[in-house]
């Protein structure tokens, strides 16, 4: 029996195409346009980029000043549920800070790292509406899930979106050992 290469490379070809090209558009119509439109569709969100892996869904958000990005990440989780599935989701939130919102925060830095590492979250709270308080333009809001405690500073056209986790990264070896 004699095989001939050219109907075995071209059905090879083809199977691939097939493969992958159904991947392809499985992906793009049922996962991530379903989802985009799911994201956009949130007051606040001005655009949004996907990236799509086995096991983590990575969303690029441009968002408007003073949105909620508590509720924003709620209202993704809940409407998004078919499309992310059993992966997790990772916010990256473009920043449009000022100089004094990034001032004001590394003032609350160590007040909010402190309540974090206690896991005392009204310190947080405490700590915004002392901000509030002292900075009349200024608006801060923290929202929390089981995940992430979710910190917003808004100071008219500026806004400052902070995603504090909730369980610290562990270190596999200590590093002077």
């Amino acid at each position: 029996m004699k095989l001939r290469i050219g109907p075995i490379a071209a059905s090879i070809a083809i199977s691939a195409l097939v493969l992958f090209g159904g991947w392809f558009l499985y992906r793009q119509w049922a996962i991530e346009r379903p989802l985009e439109n799911i994201v956009k569709s949130v007051d606040g969100v001005n655009q949004v980029e996907m990236n799509i892996k086995p096991a983590e869904l990575e969303l690029k958000l441009n968002l408007k000043p003073g949105t909620d990005l508590g509720a924003l990440v709620r209202q993704i989780e809940e409407n998004g549920k078919k499309q992310i599935g059993d992966r997790t989701l990772k916010l990256d939130v473009e920043d449009h800070s000022s100089p004094q919102l990034d001032q004001l925060w590394e003032n609350a830095l160590f007040t909010v790292a402190q309540a974090m590492e206690n896991k005392q979250y009204t310190q947080i709270t405490a700590a915004l509406e002392q901000m509030e308080q002292e900075n009349s333009q200024l608006t801060a809001t923290a929202e929390m899930d089981e995940k992430n405690v979710y910190i917003t500073l808004t100071d008219g056209q500026y806004s400052k979106f902070v995603i504090l986790p909730r369980t610290p990264e562990r270190m596999g070896v200590w590093p002077n050992a």
